[in-house]
């Protein structure tokens, strides 16, 4: 049904029944976006969209659901997806968010960048966030794991030491792209990460909110 629908106006589509076939069409013939459902055999849209993000980096992602619950929301723009549309939905809807998030991918901005070399190495308060591992130890060396997005959020903190950086800031660092998503889910990634290397989560003393600002890593960073 959407195949017809979306080629009746004016788009290529091709489909895929599931992971290792939405693979094989990338790497086929490319694609401008993609629509992901959530639930499919074998990888689900989650895992799929990670691996997106990996592998094509800036690709816009519409997600497709039939779960239609806040959290599922959130989790699914946290995992990297542009848009998120829950099941029943008109199909003018699906094709105005489609254009929508095609036209905001081409007028995005080159972000800036991370500044990053091969072996930088980040020291803060007897931590090692190592870039070319991407990997971060508490003090006395252990091994502390990070999801993709708690890493990138570490370094762009790490990389701006004591400097008051915005959600939209924070957004444009961690995903390298715009946007039009729930801001809060930067939130939801410092609760996250304060709960892997904060002594008191509560009552954070690195990553530090600033009220109707943003948040600040508030102390010094030694980088070699």
């Amino acid at each position: 049904m959407l195949r017809r629908y979306l080629t009746g106006e004016g788009f290529e589509v091709s489909v895929a029944a599931e992971g290792a076939a939405m693979r094989a069409a990338l790497e086929r013939q490319g694609a401008d976006l993609v629509l992901l459902d959530l639930v499919l055999p074998g990888e689900d849209g989650l895992a799929l969209i990670q691996y997106l993000r990996k592998a094509h980096g800036k690709l816009p992602v519409i997600m497709l659901t039939g779960k239609g619950d806040v959290i599922d929301k959130v989790v699914g723009l946290e995992s990297g997806a542009d848009d998120y549309v829950a099941k029943p939905f008109h199909l003018r809807e699906l094709l105005a968010r489609i254009r929508t998030v095609l036209r905001r991918a081409e007028a995005a901005p080159a972000p800036a960048p991370v500044p990053e070399s091969r072996g930088d190495l980040y020291e803060f308060q007897d931590w090692h966030l190592d870039t070319v591992k991407r990997e971060l130890r508490r003090p006395g060396g252990e091994r502390v794991e990070l999801t993709s997005g708690e890493y990138d959020l570490l370094h762009a903190f790490a990389g701006s030491p004591n400097r008051v950086l915005s959600r939209n800031q924070l957004m444009d660092l961690v995903k390298g792209r715009t946007w039009a998503a729930n801001d809060r889910a930067i939130d939801t990634q410092v609760v996250r990460l304060r709960r892997k290397i904060e002594r008191d989560p509560k009552k954070p003393e690195l990553i530090k909110t600033v009220r109707a600002a943003g948040y600040i890593f508030a102390t010094p960073v030694r980088r070699r």
